[in-house]
């Protein structure tokens, strides 16, 4: 019981929103805090449920996202370890306002609402900091309203693969070797398209000598050619 509290104190350390809390109190949080495992694609709640309290993600990833009332989704963010999600509904009493499920085998921290604003109360310093989160978060999602106005599929297509190029890419003589999402819905519900869109524009960029496409791994041949998609006109 020690040792998972500890464990749980670790992961506290590493949310933004308690980053400043003295050890006695993190350790009090932790305490409180209680775990709860999900595995691949198991919802952890649903958009519009009553909010009972945030989640902090100590292990394995989760998808933040949008539903039509089509079934068509949109991701808004993939969070991973050190991630606290729903801090919104429980500082201003709404419901949740997006849906939560695991990409992957995930562990999560559950805080109640009444211990999470009971902190707020006595340290009024995670308020502020949770308005920081969220106003990153709003930046964000403005980024991704600008994103689906006014560009195309295969500029978002482009950006997806830059930044994935960027971010965890492994470079060889032949290029830029990239692994894109499980599959072409979960790609598509990331950038605001449909699947069909997703093959068609990938088989554009093979086409064009940009990429050579081997299942879900991308060899990126020319990224300055994707990179120049970012400039082009819409």
């Amino acid at each position: 019981m020690a040792e998972e509290t500890s464990n749980h104190t670790q992961t506290l350390t590493r949310v933004p929103i308690f980053s400043g809390l003295s050890e006695a109190e993190l350790a009090f949080l932790a305490q409180h805090a209680v775990p709860r495992h999900f595995a691949p694609a198991e919802t952890v709640f649903g958009e519009g449920e009553p909010c009972s309290g945030l989640y902090v993600v100590e292990s394995g990833h989760v998808r933040i996202f949008k539903s039509s009332p089509g079934g068509r989704e949109h991701v808004l963010a993939i969070e991973g370890p050190g991630s606290s999600v729903a801090e919104l509904p429980v500082f201003d009493g709404g419901n949740y306002p997006a849906s939560v499920s695991a990409v992957d085998n995930a562990t999560l921290l559950f805080v109640s609402k009444q211990d999470f604003q009971a902190l707020c109360l006595k340290h009024p310093q995670v308020a502020l900091k949770v308005l920081r989160v969220v106003g990153a978060r709003l930046r964000r999602l403005v980024a991704i309203i600008e994103e689906l106005s006014f560009t195309t599929v295969r500029h978002r297509l482009a950006a997806f693969l830059v930044r994935l190029a960027r971010t965890s890419g492994m470079r060889d003589d032949k290029g830029i070797a990239i692994t894109l999402p499980a599959n072409n819905q979960e790609l598509a519900s990331q950038i605001g398209t449909v699947r069909e869109l997703i093959s068609r524009n990938l088989s554009r960029f093979q086409a064009e000598g940009m990429i050579e496409i081997d299942g879900r791994n991308i060899m990126i041949i020319d990224l300055k050619a994707l990179e120049a998609e970012l400039q082009s006109a819409e």
